[in-house]
């Protein structure tokens, strides 16, 4: 468990959210999903606990998230719940800010055919100092969002894929 800080922000998908977790939990899926924004995903493991997600992001990626490259460790990942927490390794805009940093994406179901996508950023700074300035927890959350927002418009424009 990260000590300090928490930021949470909930995203509404007009999307299923068996869709949206099938693609959330997928290298291939999500390597499909956002062409242009993901070059490249290699999974190490079988995507459960323990296993290492390494993205390499594209131009545009990599200008959303503050970095070329992303890597994070699954810590726990409940389908049925449709819940997963990341422990990020490597890439993101205020990184060089932080001693650590833990993800927590859950998707819940909303109406018909929607969800809510719910994500948890859990961090503690270098310095052992309080919440990042509005400017650095936009610029944490704003890649998160983007990879949400492109996810959706990818299900929304393709509606028989992950069906």
């Amino acid at each position: 468990m990260v000590a300090g800080c928490v930021i949470t922000e909930e995203y509404a998908v007009a999307v299923s959210a068996d869709r949206m977790w099938k693609v959330a939990c997928s290298g291939d899926a999500l390597l499909k999903a956002c062409a242009g924004l993901i070059d490249s995903v290699d999974v190490e493991g079988d995507g459960g606990p323990g296993s290492i997600t390494t993205m390499t992001l594209s131009a545009a990626g990599a200008a959303a998230s503050g970095g070329r490259l992303m890597r994070r460790r699954v810590v726990a990942r409940d389908d049925e719940a449709q819940v997963l927490r990341n422990e990020v390794l490597e890439g993101s805009k205020v990184n060089e800010q932080l001693r650590s940093l833990v993800t927590e994406l859950k998707i819940e179901a909303a109406g018909e055919g929607g969800c809510v996508a719910k994500f948890k950023l859990e961090y503690e700074r270098l310095d052992g100092g309080g919440a990042l300035v509005p400017k650095n927890q936009a610029a944490l959350t704003g890649g998160y969002l983007c990879l949400l927002k492109t996810i959706e418009a990818y299900l929304v424009a393709n509606p028989a894929d992950y069906a």
